[in-house]
This record gives structure tokens, sequence and C-alpha cells, in this order.
């Protein structure tokens, strides 16, 4: 007898998800709370910034226009979900992207609210 989640289960080749009802909300819980970290004005462009280049706290909050310990509050948030990394040399703390699909992300949010 098959096991019930998996005899439910629709596959690609059927036009459905290779992923149970329970997993999909799941899914849909951690991108919601991600999108959440990202929905804040100075968040999108620490973003839009370091897919630029790698940058410290201090020269990301320079750019943003907030204090230090503000950045980093911000930057701490974004690389608790995975979207940034950071990289010790010295004294220096260096952030970059981590997430590859921040880039297609930004460059539709580009698009749509930041036409050229």
């Amino acid at each position: 007898m098959a096991d019930k989640r998996t005899s439910s289960r629709r596959t690609p080749a059927s036009g459905g998800s290779a992923t149970g009802p329970s997993e999909t909300v799941t899914g849909f819980n951690e991108a919601a709370e991600c999108l959440k970290i990202l929905a804040h004005p100075v968040r999108l462009r620490m973003v839009q910034l370091l897919l630029e280049g790698r940058y410290t706290v201090g020269e990301i909050a320079e750019d943003c226009g907030i204090a230090d310990n503000v950045a980093s509050e911000h930057l701490r948030l974004m690389q608790r979900c995975g979207f940034f990394d950071s990289q010790r040399e010295g004294r220096r703390v260096y952030y970059h992207v981590a997430e590859p699909h921040l880039k297609s992300l930004m460059a539709c949010i580009e698009a749509r609210f930041m036409p050229v």
C-alpha cells in the first residue's frame, strides 16, 4: 500500500508541484519571513550596493545615510536570513551577497519601481 503523502503528491510531469501541501506551506512561510526582512528601503539599498561588491559596515552606513550601529543591525538581520555573509580581514569586516537569487529579485524590483 502506498504512503498517503506519496500518493497524493503531484509530479512536475502531471503539471503540479513535486512537494506536498505541508512542504509548500512551510516554504511559503520561510519565503514570507525573508521577504519581510527585505521589505525595508535601507535593506533594499544594502542589497543593491552589495550586489556591486563587498563593503564594510562604515561604508554601507555612509552610503545609506545611517549610523554604523543601525547599519550593523540591518546587516545582522540580512545575514541571519542567509542573504549576506561577512569576512574578517584584520580589523575590518567586509559584507557580501551570499544569496545568488538576490540579483534577479533586485532586477525585478528595479525594473518595476526604478525604471530608467
